[in-house]
């Protein structure tokens, strides 16, 4: 039996001082009740406790964008990552379940090997080759075994204006160096955090809270804004944008050295082509998803 509506939903938002957990404090907000909760207060890594605080709280909605993200030390740290990314996933799908409230998850590209040479679909075989990656398949095969209602969302090469990434790390490069040597054999799709909360809002605002839940199409899905680029490309994009805006880099954006992957050795792997397909999200829920240009253009603006 599902239980009756309440007049204010209830959202629980973990990780909510990430890229994407900050995001999801702004467009959850004109939705309900938003119990935002940072590390200090949801650690992912006592499931006892995090039990406890969704039982107390029964919210309509868990949104989990909260994450082990450190890939390289993944390597080495593999209980930390599994425990972050699978179990307690496992958990949150579990009490979603007991609750029939929906749980919305965020995956990543990493969990295929990046070996395909056209956007991966939802349907592709998954191939994780990091430490990280393999955790994170542990949470959607986690959330898959639970029965819960979910939403999984796999994203890629996500940056917001809260906290660190690659857009802040190339401005700051740019204005004290003068070269720059960035990888030119990897592809994705650069999406905002903002891009992936808004979406995540409209999709939970349609679907969930005005449509029947009974038929909601919960599943895997890929968010990640239109087009493509080369982690090249991108950094000259945006550094170039920086210069229109008044700018004073160190670096001219078109003499940035374009180097293969081998050339920038990590202690985990990433995948060559990190394309995520967007055809299910978009046919299933109706949502414009913009180029990427757009997004990074609009995060320049938040960050300058």
């Amino acid at each position: 039996m599902h239980r009756k509506s309440r007049t204010v939903p209830r959202f629980l938002v973990t990780g909510s001082n990430g890229q994407v957990g900050f995001e999801l404090r702004r467009s959850l907000a004109p939705l309900g009740e938003v119990m935002a909760l940072d590390r200090a207060a949801c650690d992912l890594r006592q499931p006892d406790t995090l039990r406890q605080l969704v039982r107390e709280y029964r919210p309509d909605v868990i949104v989990n964008p909260a994450a082990y993200t450190a890939v390289d030390k993944a390597e080495t740290d593999v209980k930390s990552a599994f425990a972050v990314n699978g179990t307690a996933v496992g958990v949150l799908a579990e009490e979603a379940r007991a609750l029939d409230s929906l749980l919305v998850h965020y995956s990543t590209d990493y969990v295929f090997d990046g070996n395909k040479a056209t956007p991966y679909v939802e349907t592709d075989a998954v191939n994780p080759q990091s430490v990280y990656g393999k955790s994170k398949l542990a949470g959607e095969s986690a959330i898959a075994a639970s029965g819960a209602v979910a939403l999984v969302l796999r994203t890629c090469w996500v940056a917001g204006a809260h906290g660190d990434n690659f857009v802040k790390a190339m401005l700051k490069l740019g204005r004290e160096r003068k070269g720059l040597h960035v990888i030119a054999d990897q592809f994705g799709a650069p999406t905002t955090a903002a891009l992936v909360a808004d979406v995540t809002a409209q999709i939970i605002a349609r679907s969930w809270l005005a449509g029947d839940r009974s038929t909601f199409p919960g599943g895997i899905y890929h968010l990640a804004a239109d087009g493509a680029a080369t982690w090249h490309g991108y950094a000259m994009e945006l550094l170039r944008y920086a210069v229109a805006r008044g700018v004073k880099l160190k670096v001219d954006p078109d003499a940035i050295v374009a180097i293969p992957a081998i050339e920038y050795p990590s202690q985990a792997p990433r995948p060559a082509n990190s394309r995520l397909d967007t055809s299910k999200l978009r046919e299933t829920f109706g949502v414009h998803l913009p180029d990427w240009r757009d997004g990074i253009h609009l995060l320049l603006d938040q960050i300058l």
